[in-house]
C-alpha cells in the first residue's frame, strides 16, 4: 500500500475552527494534471467536508474523487490530529503529530500508529538547508494574533471609558482574505495619524517578545498603524515624556522588541549579559522584564520560544505588584500559548470566537468579559485557520514541492534527507533519530526545543566537523546546553544520530554535524563544548559527576557551495546588493519577482526571450546592521538577510566566492571608477554605473531622443533637462515647500555649488554663493499644475561631450526643480549665516546655547533684555531687512516663516554635536522638514529637445517627462526617489544575468543595448514616460 501514488486528504476533525487543507484544489490540480511520471501521484481522494475554506465541488472540478473511504491511499494528508479511529493500518500519514517531544497528550496517538504498523510524517520535523522550519504557520499566527489583539483592545478601552480607532476592527476571521484584513488596519492607521488617539492612554506601547516568523507576522500588522519603534533602554524616557504631553490627542503607536538581555541580567553585579552563559547556565541570571519593561508596556505580545529551566518573562506574583503601582498594561496576546508557560498566570487557551479572559491580580481572579480591573489575556492556539485561505495556499505550495516522495516510496531510507528525518515512525517501529520517545516519556523533567529536536541543518557553511556527544545528554539538559553554545556563536548543527539511555543509568548518544563560516568561530564552538565535556575542579564534585558528558571531535572539512540539480528546470542566479537603504526594496522586490507568474510576460517581451528555460532570482541584502536587512527583505520572497561588514574581506568572500562578478551602482562614473575599464574588460566583467534616476533613467531619456533624431539626420539645437525629487501637492505643506527623504546635509551643498551651461552659443558661469539668486520660474505645459522654477545644475557642457552633441548645440542646460519662492528663501537664509560650515564660537560653550541665542546672534539682535516680542516672525523679518539680506518684504517675511517653522527661535537647546551654523540648520532641517509615514513623494524629470533637420528645412521639438509619486505598499510608503533609483539598478542587473548586456568594461546607460531594453522594462514595470513630439 505505501508508496502506490495514491494521496488522500481528510477530514479535519480537531476542532470546529480547523477549516485549513494541506493542499487546495489548484495544488491537486497541478499534480494530477502533470501526469504521475512527473509527480509521482496517480490520484488524489478527498474526504467531504462542509466546513473546509474550498469546497468539495472546487476539488471534484480538477479531478480528484470525493469520498469517506480511504483505504486506497497510501499516503494520507492532514492539518492537525485525526481521531484515533480514523488511522488505518499499514498506511503513511503526515500532518502536525505534536509527539516528538513526547507531549503526554499525545501519545494515545502515538501508540495507535505504532499499533497499526503506521508511518508517520510530522510536518514540524521537516527542516530545510538553512536550518529552518519548510513548512509552519508562524507568520500568519502572528498576523491573526495581532490583528486579534487590536480589536481586544478597542473592546477594552471602550470598557475603561475611551473611545479609539481599533474598536472598529472585526476579528481576523471576519475578513475574507488577508488583504481585506490588513486594508482594515490600514484605515485604522489612518484615523489614528488624523484623529489621533486620546492622551489620557497614551503613549500605547507594544513590548514584541521574540524573533522568528511569530513576531515577524505580528511586527507585519503593527507597521501598519502610524509607528516608531524604539529601544528597550528609551522606554522610561518615552513614558515619562508621554504621560506628561499636553496633547488631547496623540497620533502614533510605539513598539518595541525585546530579547533574552532585556529580560535578565547577571546576579554577579560585575558580569555583563551573555547569551551562551544564560543558555548554559541560566540559574545565574536573575528576571528583569517586570523591572525594566513591564512597567511601560500597554500590550504585551509574546513571541518567544520558553523553556522552564529560563526565569519567566512574567510571574503572578509579579504582575500583582505592578497592578499596585498603577501598570498601564492594558492587553496580552501569548500568540505562542504556552500555557502557564513564560507567562504564569496565562492558565488556560482561549478560542476564536472567545479570545480572551480578564485576569484580576489582586484578587488573582479570571473572569471572561471585558469589564473591571485587570489584564486581558489571549491564547489562542490555532491562530493561523484565521486566515485559512492564505495559509493552505502557503502551506500547499511547499507541501506540493514533496507530496509526490511521500506518496510514490515506500522505504522512507530512499527520500530526500529533509524527510527521511522527519519520519518519526515507519511500519510501526520509531525511527533512529526518534529513539529517545520511550525514555523520554518516562521523565517530567525533559524538555528539548523544537530546533534542538530537528537541529540547525546548513549545509552551506564553510567548515563543518562531526562532533560525538555521549552521557546524560537528555535528563540532564547537557543537549539543550550543547547546542545553545552552538547556536549563540552563530554556527549551526546537524543532528546526523541520536540515541536516549533507556534507564537512569544508561547513557545517550548523539552526533553532530557543527558548522561555520569561521574556523575561529568553529575553534571556540568546540573549546565551549569541551569545556562543559570537562568542568574545572571547582565545579566537579562527585555529586555532579553525572552532568559530565564525553566529546569526541573529528576532522575539519571544509565544503563549498552545491551546484544546482541538473533536473531543476530552473536556472537560479544570485544577486548580491550591498546596503539596505531607501533604494533596496525596489530593487529587491524587481528582482525577487523574476521568474513569478507577474513577471512573466514583461519579463519575455521586453527581453524578446523565446526560450522556454524558466530563471528565478534569489536575492541577498547585506548590511553592517542585520536588522534593516531583514526589514528591507521583509514580506518579499526569494530573499535573505545577512550582516555583512564589506570592509571584512574574508567576510565579503563568503557571498563572491570569486571575484570577477559584475557590478551595477547608482553611483556617478568617476575617475576612479574609470580607472578599472582595462581591468574590467581583462576580467570579462561589466561595471555599469549611474544607473539611477538622475544619472541614469535622464541618461537614457537624453540619448534615446537625441540618437532618434541623429537617425533621421537631424541636429540638436538645443537640449534642456529639468530633475527635481519634491513632496508632492498635498506634502508641500511648509513655508519651503520641500521636503529632505535623505540627510539634508547634501541637498544644502548642492545649493552652494557653482553652475555652468551653454544658452544660445554662450556659455554662462554661476558663483555658487549666487546659485540660488539665478533660479528662474519654469512651467511644463502639460502638467500647468505645478508652478515650478529651476536653478542650473553644477556643469552641464560634460553632457554635451558625454552625449555627443557639445559640437551642434547652441544650448545645453540641466536644472534642478523645486516649487517656485524655495530659491528666494534659501537665498535669504544663505545671507543670514545658516548655511556657513565655520565653527561658531557661541556653540563652542560648555553652556549650551539655545536656538534663540543662535538666531540672536546670527541677525545681531541684542539679548540683554530679549522677550517673545524681539524673535517673533515680523520682527525677524524686519530685521531681516534692516541687515539687507534682501530686498523684498514679501520675500523676508517667507524666510522668517520658515526660521520659525524650523524652530530656530525656541527656548531649547542645542545638542553638544553641533559646532556651527551649518550644522544646527542641517539638525532642525532633519527635524521638521522630513516625510511623515502617510506623506507622500514625488520626482519629475523633463527633458526637451529641439532638433533641426537641414534637408526638409523643419524644426521639431521633442519633450520627454517622468512623473512618479511614492507609493504605499503594505502599509509602508515606498519613495518616489527610491523607486526610480532602486527600479534601474535592479534593471541593469537583471540584463547582465540575461547577457542582454555584452560590452564589457566600465559603462554609463548611455549605449543602446543598455537604454533601449531599460527603458522598456522600466515602463512595463509602471515607469511611466510621456514621449510627444511638435
Amino acid at each position: 500500500m505505501l508508496g502506490n501514488g495514491v494521496v488522500g486528504i481528510l477530514s479535519e476533525s480537531s476542532n470546529k475552527w480547523e477549516r485549513r487543507v494541506p493542499l487546495t484544489p489548484s495544488h491537486c490540480a497541478r499534480l494530477l494534471h502533470s501526469g504521475r511520471e512527473k509527480t509521482g501521484i496517480a490520484r488524489i481522494i478527498v474526504q467531504p467536508s462542509t466546513k473546509r475554506i474550498h469546497h468539495d465541488s472546487l476539488y471534484e472540478d480538477v479531478g480528484c474523487h470525493i469520498s469517506d473511504d480511504l483505504s486506497e491511499c497510501g499516503l494520507i494528508l492532514g492539518i492537525k490530529q485525526p481521531k484515533l479511529d480514523m488511522i488505518l493500518p499499514n498506511r503513511a500519514y503526515a500532518f502536525f503529530s505534536h509527539t516528538h517531544k513526547a507531549q503526554k497528550e499525545n501519545m494515545p496517538l502515538l501508540d495507535k500508529i505504532l499499533a497499526e504498523r503506521v508511518s508517520l510524517y510530522d510536518y514540524e520535523l521537516i527542516v530545510g538547508d538553512n536550518g529552518k522550519r519548510l513548512l509552519a504557520f508562524g507568520k500568519y499566527a502572528g498576523r491573526a494574533g495581532m490583528i486579534d489583539l487590536l480589536r481586544g483592545l478597542g473592546q477594552r478601552y471602550l470598557s475603561l471609558g475611551y473611545s479609539t480607532p481599533f474598536l472598529s476592527l472585526g476579528a481576523s476571521y471576519m475578513y475574507p482574505s488577508l488583504a481585506a484584513a490588513k486594508a482594515a488596519v490600514i484605515t485604522v492607521g489612518e484615523e489614528i495619524a488624523s484623529q489621533g488617539l486620546p492622551s489620557g492612554i497614551c503613549p500605547v506601547i507594544f513590548v514584541f517578545t521574540g524573533s522568528g516568523n511569530v513576531s515577524v507576522g505580528a511586527q507585519e500588522i503593527f507597521k501598519l498603524l502610524p509607528h516608531v519603534f524604539v529601544e528597550p533602554s528609551r522606554l522610561p524616557e518615552l513614558f515619562g515624556k508621554g504621560r506628561n504631553v499636553t496633547s488631547k490627542r496623540v497620533f502614533q503607536v510605539y513598539g518595541c522588541i525585546v530579547t533574552s538581555c532585556d529580560m535578565v541580567s547577571h546576579k554577579d553585579p560585575s558580569k555583563t549579559f551573555d547569551k551562551a552563559d544564560y543558555y548554559a547556565h541560566p540559574e545565574h541570571y536573575n528576571p528583569i522584564f517586570h523591572e525594566k519593561i513591564a512597567p511601560y508596556a500597554s500590550v504585551i505580545v509574546n513571541c518567544m520560544y520558553w523553556e522552564r529551566r529560563f526565569p519567566r518573562l512574567l510571574s503572578s506574583k509579579q504582575i500583582q505588584e505592578l497592578n499596585k503601582k498603577g501598570c498601564p498594561l492594558v492587553g496580552i496576546s501569548d500568540i505562542t500559548c504556552d500555557i502557564g508557560g513564560s507567562i504564569e498566570f496565562v492558565n488556560q487557551t482561549t478560542s476564536i470566537d472567545s479570545p480572551f479572559f480578564r485576569y484580576e491580580p489582586l484578587t488573582d481572579s479570571y473572569h471572561n468579559d471585558m469589564d473591571g480591573d485587570g489584564v486581558i489575556c489571549s491564547a489562542v492556539d490555532i491562530l493561523p485557520t484565521e486566515f485559512a485561505k492564505e495559509a493552505s495556499r502557503h502551506f500547499g505550495d511547499i507541501l506540493s514541492q514533496f507530496v509526490g516522495s511521500l506518496a510514490s516510496t515506500a522505504d522512507f531510507t530512499k527520500l530526500p534527507a529533509h524527510l527521511t528525518r522527519a519520519c518519526i515512525v515507519h511500519g510501526g517501529t520509531l525511527t533512529t533519530l526518534y529513539e529517545y520517545i520511550p525514555r523520554m516519556r518516562k521523565s517530567d523533567t525533559l524538555d528539548i526545543s523544537d530546533n534542538h529536536t530537528n537541529g540547525h541543518i546548513n549545509n552551506k557553511k564553510k567548515y563543518s566537523v562531526l562532533v560525538s556527544l555521549s552521557g546524560h545528554l537528555f535528563d540532564q539538559f547537557l543537549i539543550n546546553e550543547a547546542l545553545d553554545i552552538i547556536e549563540a556563536a552563530g554556527g549551526s548543527f546537524h543532528l546526523v544520530k541520536c540515541q536516549v539511555g533507556q534507564s537512569t543509568d544508561a547513557m545517550s548518544y548523539s552526533e553532530l554535524e557543527v558548522g561555520a563560516d569561521d574556523g575561529k568561530v568553529l575553534d571556540q564552538i568546540i573549546d565551549s563544548l569541551t569545556s562543559i565535556a570537562n568542568p574545572t575542579e571547582n565545579h566537579g564534585t562527585p555529586s555532579q559527576q553525572l552532568n559530565k558528558i564525553s566529546l569526541k571531535v573529528g576532522k575539519l572539512q571544509e565544503t563549498g557551495m552545491k551546484k544546482d540539480s541538473e533536473s531543476d528546470p530552473k536556472r537560479k542566479m544570485l544577486v548580491l546588493i550591498l546596503g539596505a537603504g531607501r533604494v533596496c526594496q525596489p530593487a529587491c522586490e524587481l528582482l525577487a519577482s523574476i521568474g513569478t507568474a507577474a513577471s512573466r510576460q514583461w519579463y519575455k517581451t521586453c527581453l524578446q526571450n523565446d526560450s522556454e528555460e524558466q530563471m528565478d532570482v534569489h536575492v541577498i541584502v547585506a548590511s553592517l546592521y542585520l536588522k534593516d536587512a531583514e526589514e528591507i527583505i521583509q514580506g518579499i520572497p526569494n530573499t535573505a538577510a545577512v550582516e555583512l561588514d564589506v570592509t571584512d574581506h574574508r567576510a565579503l568572500h563568503q557571498y563572491i566566492s570569486q571575484l570577477k562578478k559584475h557590478l551595477v551602482t547608482a553611483s556617478y562614473v568617476d575617475d576612479s571608477m574609470l580607472m578599472m575599464d582595462e581591468k574590467a574588460k581583462n576580467a570579462g566583467i561589466t561595471i555599469l554605473g549611474e544607473m539611477g534616476l538622475d544619472p541614469g533613467i535622464d541618461h537614457m531619456m537624453a540619448m534615446k531622443m537625441i540618437n532618434q533624431a541623429h537617425l533621421k539626420k537631424g541636429k540638436i539645437m538645443s537640449f534642456t533637462s529639468y530633475c527635481g525629487g519634491i513632496p508632492s501637492p498635498a506634502a508641500a505643506n511648509n513655508p519651503l515647500a520641500y521636503k529632505f527623504s535623505w540627510n539634508p546635509a547634501g541637498a544644502i551643498k548642492a545649493g552652494r555649488n557653482p553652475a555652468t551651461y551653454k544658452s544660445q552659443g554662450e556659455t554662462v558661469h554661476v558663483n555658487g554663493d549666487d546659485l540660488y539668486d539665478s533660479a528662474v520660474r519654469f512651467r511644463i505645459p502639460d502638467l500647468p499644475a505645478f508652478a515650478l522654477e529651476c536653478l542650473p545644475n553644477r556643469n552641464s557642457l560634460t553632457y554635451g561631450d558625454l552625449y555627443g552633441i557639445g559640437h551642434e548645440a547652441s544650448t545645453i542646460f540641466r536644472g534642478t526643480l523645486r516649487y517656485e519662492g524655495f530659491s528666494e528663501i534659501m537665498a535669504t537664509l544663505a545671507r543670514i549665516g545658516i548655511f556657513n560650515a565655520e565653527t561658531l564660537p557661541l556653540l563652542k560653550h560648555e553652556g549650551r546655547p539655545t536656538f534663540r541665542n543662535f538666531l540672536c546672534e546670527l541677525l545681531k539682535i541684542d539679548t540683554k533684555d530679549m522677550n517673545e516680542v524681539v524673535v517673533g516672525e515680523k520682527k525677524i523679518a524686519e530685521r531681516i531687512l534692516e541687515l539687507g539680506h534682501c530686498k523684498e518684504p514679501g520675500v523676508a517675511v517667507k524666510a522668517a516663516k520658515t526660521i520659525v517653522f524650523l524652530g530656530l527661535n525656541e527656548q531649547t537647546g542645542i545638542p553638544v554635536s553641533c559646532q556651527s551654523a551649518f550644522a544646527v540648520t542641517c539638525h532642525r532641517m532633519e527635524e521638521r522638514l522630513t516625510y511623515s509615514n502617510t506623506e507622500q513623494d514625488m520626482v519629475l524629470l523633463h527633458h526637451e529637445v529641439e532638433v533641426d533637420f537641414p534637408d526638409s528645412k523643419q524644426t521639431e521639438r521633442h519633450t520627454a517627462t517622468l512623473l512618479e509619486f511614492g507609493k504605499a505598499k503594505n502599509g509602508k510608503m515606498i519613495s518616489a526617489m527610491a523607486l526610480t533609483v532602486g527600479v534601474p539598478v535592479a534593471i541593469g542587473a537583471l540584463l547582465l544575468i540575461v547577457n542582454k548586456i555584452k560590452t564589457r568594461g566600465v559603462l554609463r546607460p548611455i549605449v543602446p543595448e543598455v537604454y533601449l531594453p531599460a527603458l522598456e522594462i522600466a515602463q512595463a514595470y509602471g515607469i511611466k514616460l510621456m514621449e510627444k513630439t511638435e
